[in-house]
């Protein structure tokens, strides 16, 4: 029997059996066999997910094998990628065709097929998730067969597939739009807080790509401004040691120390949020898009973050900075808010709307649920809605109301799932058992 844990150490699993194909034929005789049989199978990602969306109490399947470019059009930029793929392979792999991704997260190391399916997102106002950079998708269905659904085949599928949790089937291949390669002109700098939140709206509207870091107890915010360049500009990257001093040793290193500290001695805490506020240090660089996206992140936590319509970010801000005073438990680690474009996903947490994010963190091994639950309730009053691969305690109930398309998605399901060869009891809670 095969133990399996997520990154975060917050879900576990000892499947049955666990199969790992080299093709999407052995992946959809895999599916016909565990669905003749009875049994249910989930597809497993990179890990990354902190809730249990990938648990797999019977059948798993393991992609690992299964990765790799497909075909690309460099005129086009329209790129078949393999759903074990990691974002750090597709990265490089990009990067050798002269191609990139549109947008990105700031962690690389969930496949392909794990990112769209939980609506994993970067920032930018004028940029929606990975999942809108989708073109078309294949698709293995609870019966084996395989589809390919896009804006033009197919299209309820494909609009519940996008981000899709899993439940519709098992992707095999994700078509993307990507464009030429692009550099990024990034700004990083402490800022205070009160400075920051003042000129929210001017920064999101103004830089291509912003976000910031607010360390609770501390009076600075780590802010980021990533802007595009021009396709011929020179590139000014970080040196290696500039990159070990500030990444590895003081953003890993050095903080997980402060964290471990503070996850023994409670009381230390403020204090030393507070001090990690006061050295964060300030960087001008520029570089390759997806060198600059991305952030290596050692240091282990556990996650909640919504989605809230973007006129609401500042008043869900204020009550959350009024909630952490109050908290019996202290905040180790800081609250990161980043924006994105509405579109017209059905279960993507911008769904129709302009959204900002805002998530918070724990970490490991220090006690969350007061912190994320009162979270959950303030993000609640403005019809926030939980990132599906981070954590919440949301049921069908409450998301149903929150998203229009709730009960299409349910629809579609139905019609290529009835039997729930693809859920698990992580999905029955959040999209209800399948009868």
């Amino acid at each position: 029997m095969t133990r399996w844990s997520n990154w975060a150490g917050t879900a576990h699993a000892a499947p049955l059996r666990v199969h790992r194909p080299r093709s999407v034929a052995e992946i959809a005789e895999t599916v016909s066999t565990v669905s003749a049989s009875g049994h249910r199978v989930r597809a497993w990602g990179s890990g990354h997910s902190f809730t249990a969306i990938a648990v797999a109490d019977s059948d798993a399947l393991d992609l690992t094998h299964w990765t790799g470019i497909e075909k690309a059009d460099v005129t086009t930029g329209l790129v078949t990628v393999r759903a074990g793929t990691t974002l750090r392979q597709l990265n490089a792999e990009l990067d050798a065709l002269g191609l990139a991704m549109t947008n990105l997260g700031d962690i690389d190391a969930q496949t392909v097929a794990g990112a769209i399916s939980t609506g994993t997102h970067g920032t930018g106002a004028k940029f929606g998730g990975i999942a809108t950079q989708i073109a078309a998708l294949e698709l293995v269905l609870a019966d084996g067969s395989i589809v390919t659904c896009s804006a033009g085949e197919r299209p309820d599928l494909f609009a519940a597939a996008r981000v899709g949790l899993g439940a519709l089937g098992v992707i095999t291949t994700v078509t993307l739009r990507c464009e030429p390669s692009f550099v990024l002109a990034a700004q990083e700098r402490p800022e205070p807080l009160e400075q920051v939140l003042e000129g929210f709206d001017e920064f999101a509207a103004t830089n291509d790509h912003f976000e910031f870091y607010w360390f609770p107890y501390g009076r600075d915010a780590l802010v980021k401004r990533n802007n595009r360049l021009p396709a011929d500009a020179e590139r000014r990257p970080l040196s290696r040691l500039k990159q070990y001093i500030d990444y590895d040793l003081t953003e890993n290193l050095a903080f997980g120390g402060l964290c471990r500290l503070g996850r023994t001695v409670p009381k230390l805490v403020k204090p030393l949020g507070g001090f990690a506020s006061r050295v964060l240090s300030e960087r001008d660089y520029s570089d390759l898009s997806h060198r600059v996206f991305v952030t290596h992140r050692g240091v282990r936590f556990t996650e909640s973050e919504f989605a809230v319509p973007r006129e609401s970010v500042l008043d869900v801000l204020a009550e959350l900075r009024a909630l952490v005073p109050r908290l019996e438990n202290p905040v180790m680690f800081p609250v990161e808010v980043r924006v994105a474009a509405g579109d017209d996903i059905w279960l993507s947490t911008a769904h129709g709307r302009d959204s900002a994010y805002i998530a918070i963190h724990q970490f490991a091994g220090m006690p969350y649920r007061e912190y994320f639950t009162a979270f959950a309730d303030i993000a609640g009053q403005v019809g926030g809605r939980p990132h599906w691969g981070k954590m919440h305690d949301l049921d069908v109930h409450t998301l149903r109301a929150r998203y229009p398309r709730f009960d299409d998605f349910l629809r579609v399901r139905k019609e290529v799932d009835p039997a729930g060869v693809f859920t698990n009891t992580h999905l029955d809670r959040v999209l209800g058992p399948l009868c």
